[in-house]
């Protein structure tokens, strides 16, 4: 079956960094968009970065600038850099993956919490 596992969330002070790891299992992960999307208490998720198969890069006007996503087929895995972080940053962060047929999966979500 179809495993996303993320990693690598934690309790940051404003202005630190993190990176979140997803590890993808039991699809074809070069064929597949890779997506980290954030949901903050009382929100909606919401997407923050996008990378596609082809490794086109989109993101949230909030983290232009200081986030950025990447993956590396070799290991199934996709990464989000976050640089600068903000106290609106906050928030638990999953990975997403669709795929060329259109399924999409989630992880389980990784907690993001960033004090002023």
């Amino acid at each position: 079956q179809v495993q996303l596992v993320e990693s690598g969330g934690g309790f940051v002070q404003a202005g630190g960094s993190l990176r979140l790891s997803c590890v993808a299992s039991g699809i074809s992960f070069s064929g597949t968009d890779m997506g980290w999307y954030r949901q903050a208490p009382g929100n909606q998720r919401q997407l923050v970065a996008l990378i596609t198969r082809q490794g086109t890069t989109t993101y949230t006007n909030s983290v232009k600038g200081r986030f950025t996503i990447s993956r590396e087929n070799a290991r199934n895995t996709v990464y989000l850099q976050m640089n600068n972080l903000k106290p609106e940053d906050t928030g638990v962060y999953s990975c997403n993956a669709k795929t060329f047929f259109g399924n999409q999966y989630w992880g389980q979500g990784t907690q993001v919490t960033v004090s002023s």
